[in-house]
């Protein structure tokens, strides 16, 4: 079983209650799923992290909301830019990204 680095958690608004267009939705979530996968195929990252796409983290005026494990790391307001500045400094250089921490 190939264990990875880290897993990446991306939410992209749906809530339990059945609303499939929250907020992170609204505002790209699914687009940074897509740009996250893009990065990691192209760094040649993809069996160094899992990705996840993900209902409502109950944090919707942060969104979107991106969280990486294990380090329990919670990055609200992300942008395709800041999910760049994610994964170059994080997933590559191992140090979390403080001006997108919760």
């Amino acid at each position: 079983m190939v264990r990875p680095k880290y897993h990446v958690l991306v939410c992209t608004g749906g809530k339990l209650v059945g609303d499939k267009k929250g907020t992170c939705h609204t505002r790209g979530g699914v687009a940074l799923v897509r740009k996250l996968m893009q990065e990691l195929d192209e760094r040649e990252l993809s069996s160094e992290v899992a990705v996840s796409a993900t209902s409502c983290h109950a944090i919707c005026d942060k969104g979107p909301i991106v969280v990486v494990y294990p380090d329990a790391v919670w990055y609200g307001g992300v942008t395709e830019e800041g999910l760049e500045t994610i994964v170059e400094e994080h997933l590559e250089g191992g140090k979390p990204v403080k001006a997108l921490m919760l």
